[in-house]
């Protein structure tokens, strides 16, 4: 029998997280991270996960994991941004809303050419 990919783990975890078991999930989405360690949708099941079950610190802990490995990425700091919200941070939370805003933005303007400057 071969090994379980990240991809089975987190497939793993979402079923957990669909039957209300948060910890299980957890224990999933962290498999799915020790197979591989650049896996964001893990990343991203972890946040919930952690804090569906309450470990508010933890679920901070992975977002703020997340947004080291995808830095450009909007949705990581929107996840930041809510772990922090439920951690009771609130000016953090909102600074990092505020930064998943800004690269959202960078990322219309860099897909989206100014007809007016061409």
């Amino acid at each position: 029998m071969s090994a379980r990919s990240a991809e089975d783990w987190t497939h793993e975890g979402l079923d957990l997280l669909a039957a209300d078991d948060p910890q299980g999930a957890a224990k999933a989405f962290r498999e799915a991270i020790a197979v591989d360690s650049n896996h964001a949708d893990a990343y991203h099941g972890l946040i919930r996960a952690l804090g569906d079950s309450g470990d508010y610190d933890a679920s901070v802990a992975a977002a703020l994991a997340l947004t080291v490995l995808t830095p450009q990425d909007p949705l990581a700091h929107t996840s930041l941004s809510i772990a922090l919200q439920k951690a009771g941070k609130i000016p953090e939370a909102e600074a990092a809303a505020g930064k998943a805003r800004i690269l959202e933005w960078k990322q219309q303007l860099a897909a989206e050419p100014d007809p007016d400057l061409q």
